[in-house]
């Protein structure tokens, strides 16, 4: 009887915690085209889904592509988007699939996914001339695995505070929907996950947006269990040193940019890259964290314009 009794208070205990998340889940919207009225930009139907897409720039300039980071949508660029347009550069930024404006498609969010979902993009808006492309964070597993399956899409690469494919697999407890809800309650849910971007910053008083501004796109459903795929898939994916190897070998001109202060990407990972691809320029950048053209917008647009113009032969 007391066994009985302890199986059935901890399956109270469980389904109270459940009820509890399931209370305070935000994710109670639809992501459709009523949702996505009066948000700018474009929104293009590709293979899997919808992607929103912003351009900025001259119709005539190169094309410089932004992608993105692991959860905050294609806002995270702002200011160098911005200074790159007003250069004289064609900008595209773009939600990746689950995160942002575009679709949650079910789907296996492996870089299958990605790469297909930049190439269909790049179609979609007739873009046959090699790109200059550029990753941020996550972004470099996505500008990695394009440029290696894709080489005669990309004219140049830029790195920002990269993270690449680990090749850990996650332990089986880790992967499922039921854990990674668990994880998220340990954690503090949605909320936790949002104020936890402030980490991405040297001085987060500076930002004070940024929390709410990540919090707009949890409201939809798709959202964390999009997140959840990415990261058994990014655990799951082999490790991309010989990609890196194979790219750094090549002609193609290379920047990486890095703040010293970040704990997200440690600097000293800058090291690895670097060996993989050592006739790149590397730019540290001081009193910066894991988002340096946003702590240091000058330094940073300035170092990525001389190297755009640079590679144009200007």
């Amino acid at each position: 009887m007391r066994l009985l009794h302890w199986r059935v208070t901890l399956l109270f205990v469980a389904a109270l915690a459940a009820s509890s998340a399931h209370a305070q889940d935000p994710e109670r919207r639809t992501l459709d085209a009523a949702a996505r009225s009066g948000i700018a930009g474009r929104f293009l139907r590709l293979d899997d889904g919808v992607t929103h897409v912003e351009i900025a720039g001259p119709d005539t300039g190169q094309v410089v592509v932004l992608a993105a980071g692991f959860s905050v949508p294609a806002y995270i660029w702002d200011s160098l988007y911005q200074r790159l347009a007003g250069a004289g550069f064609r900008v595209l930024r773009y939600d990746y699939y689950g995160r942002g404006w575009s679709d949650r498609p079910d789907a296996s969010y492996d870089q299958s996914l990605f790469v297909r979902q930049l190439g269909g993009l790049l179609d979609s808006l007739h873009i046959r001339k090699p790109v200059d492309l550029a990753g941020l964070s996550f972004g470099g597993t996505v500008a990695t695995s394009f440029t290696a399956r894709h080489p005669d899409r990309v004219r140049s690469l830029i790195y920002v505070d990269p993270v690449f494919n680990t090749g850990r697999p996650l332990p089986p407890e880790e992967r499922s929907p039921q854990a990674w809800t668990t994880y998220m309650v340990d954690r503090g849910g949605t909320e936790a996950m949002a104020t936890g971007q402030l980490d991405d910053f040297l001085h987060p008083e500076r930002h004070p947006d940024w929390v709410s501004r990540y919090r707009v796109q949890q409201q939809f459903r798709g959202t964390r269990e999009a997140l959840r795929r990415t990261r058994v898939a990014i655990a799951e994916a082999p490790r991309q040193a010989a990609e890196l190897r194979a790219l750094g070998a090549q002609a193609r001109p290379v920047l990486i940019v890095w703040g010293r202060e970040d704990r997200a990407a440690p600097f000293a990972g800058s090291r690895a890259l670097r060996a993989a691809m050592p006739r790149a320029r590397f730019v540290p950048v001081d009193s910066a964290a894991h988002l340096p053209h946003l702590e240091q917008p000058a330094i940073v647009a300035g170092e990525v314009v001389r190297f755009l113009r640079r590679a144009d032969g200007r």
